[in-house]
């Protein structure tokens, strides 16, 4: 036995000497998490990117067909170039409108997608002319696919 009055050094705490299964677990675990995270992140922005793109490119195309009815203004302001919602590639004619219509339609078909609903629409009257452009956005939900851009302008 050891006597009573003899004082006890403290005891120090036992060093850790590596980390623990479940601590490497959880720390795996929570990494994943945020790894899925990002990657949703990324696909979300992969696809409003592509539907930014859509619009931007829809402009332009107005713009393209519009540009194309300035250089025959006199005819465009009589409604020459008036063009129902169409959906079809048109064939080229005869004529510069007939020209312009198809080579229009054509571009619309080939940079928005060739499908049913990539349309086009043409209306002018003696002031201003409006240019309408239709197509599908597949990335959005079904209610919200169908969209369109108006363009309108003085010639």
């Amino acid at each position: 036995m050891l006597p009573s009055n003899r004082v006890h050094a403290p005891r120090l705490p036992r060093r850790q000497l590596g980390a623990g299964l479940i601590e490497v677990l959880v720390s795996i675990l929570v990494l994943s998490i945020g790894i899925l995270g990002i990657a949703g992140l990324q696909a979300r922005a992969l696809k409003n990117n592509q539907g930014a793109l859509e619009r931007s490119q829809a402009v332009m195309l107005s713009y393209f067909m519009l540009d194309a009815m300035r250089v025959n203004a006199n005819q465009a302001r009589a409604g020459a170039y008036d063009l129902g919602k169409t959906c079809t590639v048109l064939e080229s004619g005869a004529t510069l409108i007939a020209n312009d219509q198809a080579a229009w339609m054509d571009a619309l078909k080939a940079e928005l997608g060739d499908h049913e609903t990539t349309c086009g629409e043409i209306s002018c009257d003696s002031a201003s002319c409006t240019v309408r452009v239709y197509w599908e956005d597949r990335n959005l939900q079904d209610d919200d696919r169908l969209q369109m851009i108006e363009t309108s302008t003085r010639l």
